[in-house]
């Protein structure tokens, strides 16, 4: 029996030790760590999610499109081809810009015998968005600088390359079966470079959202497509955020989940002091949460036995022991009654209580032990609620019943 009551107590043992991790684990403090924990990955990932979005919406609208490319369709059978087209939304303000046309020619003769052609770019304002291709065209050429509508204008000329019969005959020869088989034609792309860095100021009106192309030349020309090309050229942190883009998404997502992540501390830190001290002003306001106190020394200096200031206003009478008399107790408004009548009748009905019971006033003289308590400073309040009565009641009773007792003694 010994040995399988020792048996129970190790197994007991063991059982106990391997239920101390899990005691451990769904405890109080650990359930709290848990909820702690899940509320600040929570608020983590939520902040982090914030950030993400953040800097994408940040990084959409400070970089703006670095490459912008329009097909300019040109008109044909009033003068000289021209051609508007529309990049609203496209560009920004104090941003440098590269513009340029992409011509696509034929190599007709035609084309070659036109030599040097010019070629018209006119940056419009959207104030004259709506305008007539006629009028665009007429209030650019009219003059560059009396025309409000126009923001930047820029000339430039242009030429297809030249080669002699002897080398353009060759060209052809060596490359007639990709002539043939339609992988190679017989036309060219001229690129020319029409603004060079070109800034907008601040304001909409400032920034173009339409462009106007003029092609001039002495022999008419023929064209497969005209395009221009807008090129930003970033600088600061623009070029920083579009050249790096991992780094800066790193470091500003980092940056912003940081500040987000310490404001949202400091919010809890002030909401939890807010409410703790609204609690515990609630709790000090509610009734019956007061602890009645002592009578203060300044009130029991001031103390007056035969004042009636402390009185209830019922009068009371008492029971004592033995054959003696009962205690009755005046009230306020009877005692005051009684004074204002007749002064004397306190000594009297002193008196008459000595000559008939034998007994001693309450204030008479105690022994030395009643002096030693008579030293202590006490009080006799009367609760006003049925027969309860305080702390200094009952010792004021105390006090009154060795007075009677010495009292009598001493008569008998």
């Amino acid at each position: 029996m010994g040995d399988i009551a020792g048996e129970r107590t190790l197994l007991g043992k063991a059982v106990d030790a391997a239920l101390v991790p899990v005691h451990a684990a769904i405890s109080k403090p650990a359930q709290r760590a848990y909820l702690g924990t899940f509320l600040f990955a929570t608020t983590s990932l939520i902040l982090l999610c914030t950030s993400t979005f953040a800097y994408i919406l940040f990084y959409y609208n400070y970089v703006p499109q670095i490459w912008v490319e329009r097909t300019v369709h040109l008109q044909f059978g009033n003068g000289n081809p021209y051609g508007v087209t529309s990049i609203a939304s496209s560009l920004v303000s104090l941003q440098p810009y590269d513009v340029s046309l992409i011509l696509h020619l034929p190599r007709t003769p035609g084309n070659l015998a036109a030599g040097n052609f010019m070629l018209d770019l006119a940056l419009l304002s959207p104030s004259d968005s709506n305008s007539s291709p006629a009028d665009l065209v007429s209030s650019a050429l009219v003059s560059r600088n009396n025309s409000g509508s126009v923001l930047a204008l820029s000339r430039r000329p242009a030429i297809l390359t030249y080669t002699s019969p002897i080398i353009d005959t060759a060209s052809k020869l060596s490359s007639l079966p990709w002539y043939v088989l339609g992988w190679r034609k017989e036309s060219e792309v001229l690129e020319v470079n029409m603004f060079e860095g070109v800034i907008f100021s601040k304001g909409w009106r400032n920034v173009p959202d339409k462009v106007q192309v003029i092609v001039e030349a002495d022999e008419k020309m023929q064209f497969y497509e005209v395009g221009i090309k807008i090129v930003a050229r970033f600088g600061g942190l623009r070029w920083i955020l579009y050249n790096h883009r991992i780094l800066s998404y790193l470091f500003f997502t980092t940056t912003f989940f940081t500040v987000s992540l310490t404001s949202t501390f400091l919010a809890y830190l002030l909401l939890s002091s807010y409410l703790s001290s609204s609690s515990s002003s609630i709790s000090k306001s509610e009734p019956g949460s007061h602890i009645k106190s002592e009578p203060s020394a300044s009130d029991s200096e001031h103390f007056n036995p035969l004042s009636t200031s402390d009185l209830s206003d019922t009068s009371r009478t008492f029971p004592t022991l033995g054959r003696q008399m009962p205690l009755h107790f005046s009230g306020r408004t009877e005692a005051r009654k009684r004074e204002e009548d007749d002064p004397r009748v306190k000594k009297e009905e002193v008196d008459e209580i000595e000559r008939t019971t034998g007994i001693q006033p309450l204030v008479a003289e105690a022994d030395d032990e009643d002096e030693e308590d008579d030293a202590e400073v006490f009080s006799f309040r009367d609760s006003g609620i049925g027969t309860g009565l305080d702390e200094g009641n009952r010792r004021g009773v105390q006090r009154r019943r060795k007075g009677l007792f010495g009292g009598e003694g001493r008569g008998t």
